[in-house]
């Protein structure tokens, strides 16, 4: 006994004696004492907590290399790999999670709109409850601020750029015919569906490297990446209808739907101002493939649209008026792949090709434009820390346009181009802590069509100045090669650029966001022609130069008053070119000086409705009037719309739908018309520019049949 008694002596003095005392301190950045840290060595149960003055202090039986752990709510965890008789009286200092809520985001020149997204302007739904928007993803995002109201068009137009200069990308890939073709006076509209896509990201300028051939802006739609539950929705309309199903498997998932939309028998109960002889009508159809792997996500989007219409327009210098016909086909598909390669690598791949066909008609002339157009595009991501992550990828762009005219006086002409550019581009996002973040990268552009590289530097940085506000500032090059208008033509070119400058504010809390940018754009080598309109007779340069500048402001406010919703966007633009035909610098047609968006919506409880609203104010735009002499030298009036609609839950998956632009029938002017010649008098007779009717009217009813029987719930909207 005596003997086991001096063996379990000698065990336990030995496990005293061999025990080793880790100590320290836990500081933050500003070395202000941590009090509740965790500290402890990995695998083990040896390990305390800090002091209030930071100090921790415990002993350990573990020996030779160890890894001490110190973690902290809100902290990164702090890992120090050494020998246990190293960690004696260390000083420990952590760092803000940068992953937090909180962490400052980049946001100058980028609107987000969707679930995922920490600060988000626009809720996925608010595209197809707006009530100017009519269902297009386009509306929706000219209630922004940056956005010019050219009602007669219908496409984004973005600070002091036209239309062409705003591209449109798929999950990443682009698109290269967005919209649906039209002709004058009418406008046009996106051609893909809201319902597919849970995330927008609408910037604005001072965008990424990732992107490029866009002077102005991009638009990004996310598709969805898993849905929810299987659904079949159905959609009847005043102007046709729609039906959609979503199917669900283990690993994959279906989406499609289709439309029909028809306007002769709206046409015929509301007669507009064009004499038609074959109102709108067409098909549509659009589908979603996901295949969920181990480690990403494939996914397959198709989309085609054919459809046309014919009608006769009113015109000063023909008496009869113009006749046009047009007859397009579509097709667009896309095929992207996003997954993890490891831990801290990344990978994305995708593919998009578009095949476009117009026939048109405009009096005996005959025009027929083929379009055959490709974008790849593959990229890795190396997350080497949660503060320093870098991008590079490369993409190659493609485009086989061809033109056919035809006219009973001449002989057949052809036109075209093949436009090849090649792109790298490479970038870097340093977060130095939850108050400092900049994102750098550089762009490079060949350009196989005018034997030309271009180099493309842009930076953002973002300081959060307070718990809700932060400050943004960017800079960047971006270049654009000429549209088809001019390239089939005329490829003897060089590709068009923008320098942009970018100050932004942004205050974000919790159900209320305020936003203000300043920003300068120097446009450089426009195309500039010498012909009334683009043609193969005009001498082409790269001669144009222009600049814009203005002030974008943005409230969103759900909070303050129950049941309602509302934001409200204003934007102040002074702009000026000298490009295309102009014989001098002037402000452009398509810029207003003031744009001005209000949008309301109210949740009645007892109706189960949601009532909304929409006021659009842009003043008036430039038109040239020869009879005083100068180049665009006057105003139109003033444009203003109040659209209004109605969404009434009749079950919890059953809405009635109803809506009418410009509710007041306020008589608005586009432009102005003038004789190419005057009169015996001298004077060039006009007319106004209207549009083709001064309301529209839409009455839908839209039925969701799913498993939970929760979709289409009108509080969630």
């Amino acid at each position: 006994m005596k003997t086991l008694y001096i063996i379990i002596l000698s065990l336990v003095s030995f496990s005293v004696f061999s025990q080793v005392e880790v100590s320290g301190n836990v500081l933050d950045a500003k070395n202000n004492a941590i009090e509740g840290a965790n500290v402890y060595i990995e695998g083990s149960y040896d390990g305390t907590t800090s002091s209030a003055s930071g100090k921790f202090q415990f002993q350990t039986t573990e020996t030779g290399m160890q890894t001490l752990i110190v973690s902290f709510l809100s902290y990164e965890t702090y890992k120090i790999e050494a020998d246990v008789s190293k960690l004696s009286s260390i000083t420990v200092k952590l760092r803000e999670d940068i992953n937090a809520l909180d962490t400052v985001v980049i946001s100058a020149g980028t609107f987000e709109a969707g679930d995922e997204s920490k600060v988000s302007v626009l809720k996925p739904l608010d595209v197809v409850t707006t009530a100017s928007a009519l269902g297009d993803f386009v509306g929706a995002l000219q209630t922004l601020p940056g956005t010019s109201t050219v009602a007669e068009d219908g496409r984004l137009f973005v600070r002091g750029g036209d239309a062409n200069e705003t591209q449109i990308f798929i999950d990443g890939i682009r698109v290269f015919t967005p919209y649906a073709p039209t002709t004058n006076n009418i406008p046009t509209r996106g051609r893909y569906s809201p319902f597919l896509f849970d995330g927008i990201t609408f910037s604005t300028g001072g965008y990424s490297a990732e992107y490029g051939q866009a002077l102005s802006s991009v638009l990004i739609l996310n598709t969805i990446n898993e849905p929810d539950q299987e659904k079949t929705d159905i959609g009847i309309m005043s102007v046709g209808g729609s039906l959609g199903h979503t199917k669900k498997w283990a690993k994959n998932s279906l989406s499609v739907n289709g439309s029909y939309i028809n306007l002769a028998p709206y046409v015929a109960l509301f007669p507009d101002r064009n004499d038609w002889e074959k109102p709108f009508n067409g098909g549509s159809g659009e589908a979603v493939l996901r295949h969920q792997f181990r480690t990403g996500m494939l996914k397959l989007y198709s989309a085609f649209e054919s459809g046309g219409f014919a009608l006769t327009q009113e015109d000063i210098n023909v008496s009869e008026g113009v006749y046009f016909k047009l007859k397009n086909n579509n097709l667009y598909f896309n095929g992207s792949y996003r997954g993890m390669l490891s831990d801290n690598w990344s990978v994305f791949g995708g593919l998009s090709y578009t095949y476009s066909n117009n026939d048109m008609k405009i009096i005996s002339n005959e025009i027929t434009d083929i379009e055959n157009s490709i974008h790849a595009k593959f990229k890795l991501k190396r997350r080497f820390s949660s503060r320093f992550k870098l991008l590079f990828g490369a993409e190659y762009f493609t485009t086989d346009f061809n033109e056919k005219f035809e006219s009973p006086i001449i002989d057949k002409l052809f036109y075209g181009f093949k436009n090849n550019i090649s792109a790298a581009f490479t970038e870097a996002d340093v977060i130095f802590s939850k108050k400092l973040a900049l994102k750098g990268g550089l762009r490079l552009e060949y350009s196989e069509l005018f034997s030309e590289v271009t180099f493309s530097p842009r930076v953002s940085l973002a300081y959060k100045t307070s718990q809700n506000s932060q400050i943004s500032l960017a800079y960047g090059n971006f270049y654009q090669n000429p549209d088809s208008a001019v390239l089939k033509f005329e490829q003897d070119l060089q590709a068009q650029k923008t320098t942009h400058y970018i100050v932004n504010y942004q205050l974000n809390r919790d159900g209320q966001i305020f936003r203000a940018e300043a920003f300068y754009k120097d446009y450089k080598y426009l195309i500039k022609y010498d012909t009334e309109f683009a043609s193969f007779n005009s001498d082409y340069s790269n001669q144009g130069f222009a600049y814009a500048k203005g002030i974008d402001l943005f409230w969103r406010d759900n909070k303050s008053i129950k049941n309602i919703d509302y934001w409200v966007s204003y934007s102040f633009l002074d702009s000026k070119r000298d490009y295309l035909n102009y014989p001098q610098s002037a402000t452009p047609n398509f810029a207003n000086t003031h744009n001005l968006s209000v949008v309301g919506k109210y949740w009645v409880e007892d109706w189960k409705s949601q009532i909304g609203l929409s006021y659009n104010y842009a003043s008036g735009r430039s038109y040239t009037d020869p009879n005083l002499g100068g180049f665009l030298n006057q105003k139109t009036k003033s444009f203003n719309s109040l659209s209004l609609n109605w969404a009434y839950l009749v079950t919890p998956q059953k809405i009635l739908y109803v809506s009418v632009n410009n509710a007041l029938g306020t008589k608005n002017i586009n432009g102005y018309q003038f004789a190419n010649a005057p009169d015996v008098n001298g004077n060039f007779a006009s007319r106004a520019l209207k549009p083709a009717a001064d309301q529209f009217f839409f009455i839908g009813f839209f039925w969701t049949i799913s498993e939970k029987g929760t979709d289409n719930q009108l509080n969630n909207l």
